[in-house]
């Protein structure tokens, strides 16, 4: 299975954006490709929630910032189609609750 990171928001919200900060010293290469996915779905590490982003690349230490808009209650990193190690620094993950009846997308 492909190596994946997730956070349990614990209720629905919108997720407007997240930033991930990439590891600063060796290997910083294997967050290359990884996709950021938001959603319900918590199984197999949240891998068929849709999908916000590919990181194609992001150096050593470097901050990436990706605007979502997107209703879920996880948020899952994860390498599709590989078998390494998944390294992160920081995720921080931005949001605003979402009103009881919404009917958005997920």
């Amino acid at each position: 299975m492909a190596p994946w990171w997730m956070l349990d928001l614990l209720s629905t919200f919108n997720v407007t954006k997240v930033k991930v900060t990439n590891r600063g010293c060796c290997c910083a290469e294997r967050l290359n490709g990884a996709e950021i996915r938001i959603g319900n779905i918590s199984e197999n590490g949240g891998t068929q929630n849709p999908t916000c982003v590919k990181i194609e690349s992001l150096g050593p230490g470097e901050e990436g910032e990706y605007i979502c808009e997107m209703v879920g209650r996880y948020v899952t990193i994860t390498i599709p189609g590989r078998a390494e190690y998944l390294t992160l620094c920081e995720v921080k993950v931005y949001d605003t609750m979402v009103s009881e009846g919404y009917a958005g997308k997920t």
